[in-house]
């Protein structure tokens, strides 16, 4: 294999492997098309919508957080409340998502057309 072809896969490969590396997991897409088309919400909120256990929850908004893709906002209440935004960054990731949304309802329609 030529040289150059053999250092493009290993660069596909490798932002593939990135790419996955921020968005792995059954719920970080979910939470994020979530915030990109709903806005801000509180944590009780996100966690019903998406119905996920505020533990997993709590760890996914972690990572999000870590990787620029929501922003934590505590606000000044009683009982305290918290509040997840997604940020312009995440925005970038709004193609995967449709294409994912897409896939998804072909692909759901070719197995159960079986």
């Amino acid at each position: 294999m030529d040289n150059n072809i053999q250092v493009a896969c290993q660069n596909v490969h490798s932002a593939i492997q990135d790419t996955l590396y921020v968005v792995n997991g059954k719920w970080k897409l979910v939470i994020l098309s979530i915030l990109v088309n709903s806005g801000t919400k509180r944590f009780g909120e996100l966690s019903r919508e998406a119905g996920i256990s505020p533990r997993i929850l709590s760890k996914e908004l972690n990572e999000l957080e870590m990787n620029q893709l929501v922003t934590r906002k505590v606000c000044d209440t009683k009982p305290v409340t918290v509040e997840y935004t997604a940020t312009p960054y995440a925005e970038t990731l709004k193609e995967v998502i449709i294409a994912m949304i897409r896939w998804g309802e072909n692909h759901r329609k070719k197995i159960t057309s079986i």
